[in-house]
């Protein structure tokens, strides 16, 4: 008897989950799904965008999956995305609220938190603090070129021989973002910075796992003790660093002369009292965790990638230089403003960051409304992939779509365009609110170590592998530079 009930029970179970996974009316195409895994057989844990423009393919640009149970729309190339992301922009602005990294911000943070009116605030407080605090202004350059100074004397100390370049770049990435934040830099070997490294890593980590995917599919899961929470450790460790510094900047700071972003949120603080907007300490740490995380990794990310090509196309490095040298002959000092008279430089720094590909499925988009796209009818509420790379590297709308050519980003006199395809820091409500520290920190990076050095591919290194490591951001593989010193111009 028991034995019966129990087959019974299976047999219910899934039925259950076959009509959980059959698509409403209307809905996008896509390939059939399976009970507990939905379509994850389909995708390839290590690089799921060759098997998703596979699926593109066959059902084209707007086409669904299952993420266990979960229906989920997969937006591809430009023109679809520009109607989901800017046309129809805030209905496709949600974020889905209910997934393993939501719980682990707690909901919280400018980057993750769902669209409303606690993310409206938020989100126009960072664009105004941002652009106040000295994004595009001489303030904020000449931050970023002092922290530069320490990468410029390691690399003088360092000449002629082999470096990998990993901790370099994500140090200054860091340091920045620590300077914008907390108006603190740390050095490179600072126990501070490895331990707040390795908690980041823990939780990318496991968003990244199969563990995260366990989490999403099955509620119950969640109240078990499993690898998953590491993450939520991490997390917390997190906190308890960020803290102390919070703290300290509430007991010091000089009212109206802000000198960080962590200054600039208790002033809003103070001003707003209990009006009963949804400023508080806790959206305060929340929003130091989103722009760290956010703001590292993709940076440092990118300049592996570009120095990687500029090592191993050195024709390209050296039409730079040149350019660099024509443009600041006679100058000392760099700024951002310089980039508009160096239209080869802007070309390739824009050409990086489309074959870099840093965030190639943006951060997961939720409807907030029912709707269409392209003709499907999408109800409120469905996980949204932007899948930025398929318009990175469309055809139709590059030169060379597949391959690094700067020519991408210049017209037939030289000058430097900006394809509309370039979604690299996404598009719409949702577009990437550190992208202005972002193009700032690479050109005064990438210009500032070409002016001084030469970076050369090792002669033992073999053969450079292009081939880059998928994860919530994209990577190069690990790999070593030589520098030398140039001579003085």
């Amino acid at each position: 008897m028991f034995a019966t009930v129990l087959l019974l029970g299976i047999c219910l179970f899934f039925v259950i989950m076959h009509f959980k996974s059959r698509r409403p009316p209307n809905f996008p195409p896509g390939p059939t799904a399976l009970p507990f895994l939905g379509n994850m057989h389909h995708l390839s844990p290590s690089n799921p965008l060759i098997d998703m423009e596979k699926l593109r393919r066959t059902y084209g640009n707007v086409y669904s999956l299952y993420i266990g149970p979960r229906a989920a729309v997969v937006v591809n190339g430009y023109k679809a995305l520009k109607e989901a992301l800017v046309t129809k922009g805030v209905d496709f602005a949600g974020r889905p609220q209910d997934m393993f990294v939501n719980d682990v911000v707690e909901r919280r943070g400018v980057v993750l938190a769902d669209y409303g009116p606690a993310w409206k605030e938020h989100r126009r407080f960072g664009l105004m603090t941002m652009r106040n605090f000295g994004m595009g202004k001489r303030s904020m350059e000449q931050k970023i070129m002092e922290e530069l100074q320490y990468t410029v004397d390691f690399l003088e100390k360092n000449t002629g021989k082999i470096l990998s370049p990993e901790v370099m770049f994500h140090c200054v990435a860091s340091n920045v973002v620590c300077l914008v934040l907390f108006g603190t830099r740390y050095e490179h070997d600072d126990p501070f910075i490895a331990k707040l490294v390795n908690c980041f890593d823990d939780v990318n980590k496991t968003i990244n796992g199969p563990w995260a995917f366990l989490y999403d599919s099955f509620h119950w899961v969640r109240y078990l003790p499993l690898p998953f929470t590491r993450a939520f450790k991490a997390r917390q460790t997190v906190k308890d660093m960020i803290l102390p510094i919070i703290h300290e900047h509430e007991k010091n700071r000089v009212p109206g002369e802000a000198q960080d972003f962590v200054d600039c949120y208790l002033e809003e603080l103070e001003k707003r009292g209990d009006d009963g907007s949804s400023f508080c300490p806790e959206e305060l740490f929340m929003f130091c965790l989103s722009l760290y995380g956010a703001g590292t990794d993709t940076t440092s990310s990118t300049l592996l990638t570009g120095f990687l090509y500029l090592m191993t196309k050195p024709h390209v490095q050296e039409r730079c230089q040149q350019e660099i040298e024509r443009v600041l002959e006679g100058k000392d000092i760099l700024t951002f403003e310089d980039r508009l008279d160096m239209p080869y430089v802007q070309a390739v720094l824009h050409e990086v960051q489309r074959i870099a590909n840093i965030v190639p499925l943006s951060v997961f988009h939720a409807t907030t409304k029912d709707t269409e796209l392209t003709g499907f009818s999408i109800p409120k509420g469905t996980l949204i992939i932007p899948n930025l790379s398929s318009a990175l590297s469309e055809e139709g709308q590059w030169k060379f779509p597949h391959e690094f050519n700067p020519e991408n980003f210049l017209n037939d006199n030289g000058e430097f365009v900006k394809p509309d395809a370039f979604l690299a820091f996404s598009a719409g409500p949702r577009l990437c609110l550190g992208e202005g520290l972002a193009r700032m920190e690479l050109f005064l990076i990438l210009v500032t170590l070409l002016r001084k050095f030469r970076f050369i591919w090792p002669e033992d290194a073999g053969e450079p592998d292009y081939e880059l490591v998928f994860g919530i951001t994209v990577t190069p593989k690990p790999y070593n530079m030589k520098v030398e010193l140039r001579a003085p111009q």
